[in-house]
């Protein structure tokens, strides 16, 4: 098969990449148990291999290894791409983000990429009963984009205009400016007397520059990241003012936990549904004092003992509310992991044997498994079997199809066009998913159905490595080969030529459930 550039092939096809589940209409059961409320806790960064519960050794989270024994286990789930802006476009609109242009890794200045029309994860939990909350890493941009979202006013439209009742955000990602937390579409302790500017184009005069001040700065960069200085460390962008409002990455972790449980407690007496992002893994990686060295990983591995501290503290809540029985849990992460993404924190140095996507191949940026297959735990006591694993196949684009079945929700038609209904795999580990073939996003596209994965042509004039994949594609029987390690494409062109017709087909239909 002729090799094809990205751009090209979304232009032959007419839109995009990622994921197509052919058919599967298994009957459903009577009407599923609701639960009252749902937590869904997604971490950043979080590989298969960083959770010791998956069977590998470096005891980075207790808590959740010991918690996961409570629920099931899923081996065989997978982010809809392998970045975040993406991933979670996926999950609150239930449509892959390569159907909609401009949804890749969103700019920090990014305008609003969920058209506030479209029916949302969030809008189906409001119109079950419950109060919806988000907080911590967002990533989807808000307001009117680059120029024009006005930093020093109420921010719309916001993620409050895609049906969350409250808001606790970071206004794009903890490596992009502006560096300021958004409650309920308004900048965290504003002060107009020192308005805030951002700017992805140029510095402001006066202001540090990553580059210029590298010396003074507490945690170096190793590429990029180094434009904006706050809290001593370089971003990506330029911002002016706002001091009072910037934040201070040690104290982050936290911050999200405290407006997490205070909105479960706030809100016990009625149901809820509660979006809590962590940012904790991904860079840069800054953890608070208590965790520093507590781990032989270097900030890594601090970064993920306080993901899973994070956890706990969440947990806790809950059971100190008297809601746990009553609370579906689901805690996933939004892509693969990656190890060294831009700044100098011994994060390559001191891995040691440990291997954070475990044995798949790839990492974050790759259309390999390690770059989209995720950790899922998923817990509700007295509803879903404890201490048990499920291989069903599973796409984080399903949950909001699932959650709102669980809730007795119906979609219509054209709402939610890439999202199935899993709820049955998610509540019984036995039973089989009714998802049976799978594309993920990122630089490239794959395609998987059932054992056999198919990668596209890579673009041309790249050479091969982690991030691209070979001239004429790739394709892999994940079976006998979970490594991705042997290239089948020229054994069984076939199979390859099939593949590439059913994701041609996933993306001119417009919609991969039935």
């Amino acid at each position: 098969m002729a090799a094809l550039s990205r751009r090209t092939f979304l232009k032959q096809l007419g839109l995009g990449c990622t994921a197509l589940v052919a058919g599967g209409n298994l009957p459903l059961p009577e009407t599923p148990p609701r639960p009252r409320n749902i937590l869904f806790i997604l971490a950043d960064d979080l590989g298969w291999g960083d959770v010791s519960c998956y069977g590998t050794t470096p005891n980075l989270t207790p808590f959740i290894d010991a918690y996961a024994q409570r629920g099931v286990t899923f081996t065989d789930a997978h982010s809809p791409a392998s970045t975040c802006t993406p991933t979670r476009y996926a999950i609150f609109t239930g449509c892959y983000a390569w159907r909609r242009p401009g949804t890749g890794i969103a700019q920090g200045d990014a305008a609003l990429l969920i058209n506030p029309k479209l029916e949302t994860l969030p809008k189906l939990m409001q119109r079950s009963g419950m109060v919806t909350g988000a907080v911590g890493k967002w990533h989807l941009g808000m307001g009117l984009g680059p120029g024009k979202t006005n930093w020093n006013q109420p921010i719309s439209p916001s993620a409050n205009d895609i049906g969350f009742d409250y808001t606790f955000l970071m206004a794009a990602t903890a490596d992009r400016t502006p560096c300021v937390y958004v409650e309920d579409g308004r900048v965290v302790n504003h002060d107009p007397n020192d308005p805030i500017e951002v700017n992805y184009q140029r510095n402001y005069p006066g202001e540090p520059d990553g580059v210029r001040d590298r010396a003074s700065l507490k945690l170096d960069w190793h590429h990029g990241h180094n434009q904006a200085v706050v809290n001593g460390i370089g971003r990506i962008g330029y911002m002016k003012g706002g001091e009072k409002a910037r934040w201070k990455d040690e104290d982050m972790a936290d911050i999200f936990v405290d407006k997490a449980c205070a909105f479960m407690e706030a809100n016990r007496e009625k149901p809820f549904f509660l979006y809590l992002g962590t940012n904790d893994i991904h860079v840069p990686r800054v953890p608070h004092p208590r965790f520093v060295g507590s781990t032989p990983f270097g900030p890594r591995g601090d970064a993920t003992r306080q993901f899973d501290d994070s956890v706990r503290r969440v947990i806790e809540k809950l059971r100190e509310l008297g809601l746990e029985r009553d609370t579906l849990v689901v805690i996933t992460s939004d892509n693969g992991p990656v190890v060294n993404d831009g700044y100098m924190d011994e994060a390559e140095e001191k891995l040691g044997n440990h291997r954070p996507a475990a044995h798949w191949r790839g990492t974050k940026y790759t259309p390999f498994e390690g770059g989209h297959r995720v950790p899922f735990i998923a817990v509700w006591e007295g509803q879903i079997p404890a201490n048990r694993r499920s291989n069903a196949l599973l796409s984080l684009v399903d949950l909001g199809h699932t959650f709102a079945t669980l809730r007795g929700q119906t979609l219509s038609a054209d709402a939610m066009p890439d999202s199935f209904d899993v709820h049955r795999a998610l509540l019984d580990p036995e039973a089989a998913s009714t998802r049976t073939a799978l594309i993920s996003q990122d630089w490239y596209m794959s395609y998987r159905e059932g054992e056999w994965k198919y990668i596209v042509p890579r673009r041309a004039g790249n050479a091969p490595n982690e991030k691209t994949n070979p001239q004429n594609g790739a394709l892999f029987h994940l079976t006998n080969d979970e490594s991705e390690g042997t290239n089948l494409i020229t054994r069984h062109p076939k199979k390859a030529k099939a593949l590439h017709n059913a994701l041609l087909r996933a993306i001119r239909a417009g919609r991969t459930r039935p």
